[in-house]
């Protein structure tokens, strides 16, 4: 039996005046592998909200309680662990930490990219 591996692409922005962006479902049949970051970026780190029902959000925290952060360079393609997302169904990118959200002076989008593997 082979593996077969599809990609899907979905976009998620934060607007101008923003440090938050809408929500988008992560969840189903595929995993979060990757994010292309904006062209241009208002310097800060991203951190993540995840969410079960899309309505009650939390910060996505790594094993030691810390919010799992990751550094922007812009127009850049980063592999993302999907482990970090597995129990995410919904997602939304925060400019900043909770602490210190940084607005954006633009609108940002970001295109997140996920994979599924099928068997056959």
């Amino acid at each position: 039996m082979s593996t077969h591996t599809r990609t899907a692409t979905c976009l998620i922005d934060i607007s101008a005046d923003k440090s938050v962006s809408l929500p988008v479902f992560i969840g189903g049949e595929f995993s979060l592998i990757g994010i292309k970051y904006p062209d241009v970026w208002t310097a800060a780190a991203i951190t993540f909200l995840v969410s079960a029902d899309g309505v009650n959000y939390a910060n996505l925290l790594d094993d030691a309680g810390t919010e799992v952060s990751k550094t922007v360079t812009a127009s850049q393609y980063r592999e993302l662990d999907s482990a970090e997302f597995k129990s995410a169904i919904y997602l939304k990118i925060r400019s900043g930490t909770a602490a210190t959200p940084v607005e954006q002076a633009a609108d940002r989008e970001f295109t997140l990219i996920q994979r599924r593997y099928i068997a056959r």
